[in-house]
């Protein structure tokens, strides 16, 4: 669970929408902006911002229809460039004047950091960026819900969409909505307390919200935003995701300005925050540290405290190590 926040604030985005922000850590350390996925909210962060906060001053944010957050009022409200919006309001009202932050979006949050990659706005006010388990566009295209036996491609492709754009209610969470949940999101050795979890955030997301932004999902098409984000990015993949496939995380890194790696979680799921939260917070610190380590970073200095120990990952943890991309040698 998220621990006690030190600040909570209503932000309004430029068509009025209002988001719930959530601020926890000291005041003055350094910044790191969290925006969560498609159904999910805050919560879903809990495990990150705990092995965070000490260190730094994390903002997480309910995406519009998300968690307390309130729905827009029709269709009108829900695309790239609203939640691209959303995030520059955000930043506008929480990273003071001269000062940057290390941005992290996982899924549906790592495609907001994309679509808002041509915003003066959000640029400024950005020192680095972390995409976790996320894509660019062509996300129906590379769904792998659907097990390798369904091999025509125009089918699996409209099974997929039926299964994205579903309007039919979660219910209840159960040990079958469970099972559900962690077969299409997290990997097969995800604990059954961190599925629990994830179920809990997954299906307090009502229907219509989950609907709408699923259209958007459906069309989704990022990738010109994406190649003018000028600051540094690293990526992180799960090798078993199903929602967003690894190779989205190879494609986002060929198409970024600045790469700073790419980290494949063996064994993990769509859910990487968390199924694997030390190894996301630890490559979160990495970056931020590098931001601060920049010639035009902020005066602000990196926390010096060493990153928690990882958690048992459900394979061998040194090929997380391995599949690590080198960090490019870094300039001015």
């Amino acid at each position: 669970m998220l621990p006690d926040p030190a600040a909570v604030r209503t932000v309004r985005s430029a068509d009025g929408a209002v988001l719930n922000v959530e601020e926890y850590g000291p005041a003055g350390a350094p910044l790191i902006v969290l925006a969560h996925g498609w159904t999910c909210s805050t919560t879903f962060w809990a495990p990150v911002v705990n092995r965070l906060a000490a260190d730094f001053r994390v903002v997480a944010y309910d995406q519009r229809g998300h968690g307390r957050s309130p729905a827009p009022a029709d269709a009108a409200g829900y695309s790239t460039a609203k939640l691209a919006d959303d995030l520059e309001a955000v930043l506008a009202a929480t990273v003071p004047a001269g000062r940057r932050a290390v941005l992290a979006g996982h899924s549906m949050g790592g495609m907001t950091i994309m679509a808002a990659g041509d915003r003066p706005g959000v640029a400024r006010r950005t020192a680095a960026n972390v995409l976790v388990n996320t894509g660019p566009g062509e996300l129906v295209a590379e769904l792998a819900v659907l097990p390798a036996a369904v091999r025509a491609r125009g089918l699996r492709r409209f099974l997929h969409r039926r299964i994205l754009r579903s309007r039919l209610p979660l219910g209840p969470v159960t040990a079958l909505t469970r099972a559900a949940l962690k077969y299409a999101t997290m990997g097969p050795a995800t604990p059954a307390d961190r599925v629990a979890a994830c179920a809990q955030v997954v299906h307090a997301c009502p229907t219509r919200v989950r609907f709408h932004w699923a259209t958007v999902l459906d069309t989704l098409d990022v990738h010109d935003a994406l190649a003018r984000i000028t600051a540094p990015t690293a990526v992180i993949a799960g090798s078993h995701d199903r929602l967003t496939p690894p190779v989205h995380a190879r494609r986002i890194a060929a198409a970024l300005a600045d790469p700073r790696g790419l980290l494949e979680l063996p064994g993990t799921g769509h859910m990487s925050p968390v199924e694997r939260p030390a190894e996301v917070a630890a490559e979160i610190r990495r970056i931020a540290a590098l931001a601060a380590s920049l010639p035009d970073a902020e005066p602000a200095a990196a926390p010096a405290t060493a990153a928690p120990a990882a958690d048992p990952p459900a394979t061998d943890p040194s090929a997380a190590v391995a599949s690590a991309a080198k960090p490019l040698e870094e300039t001015a």
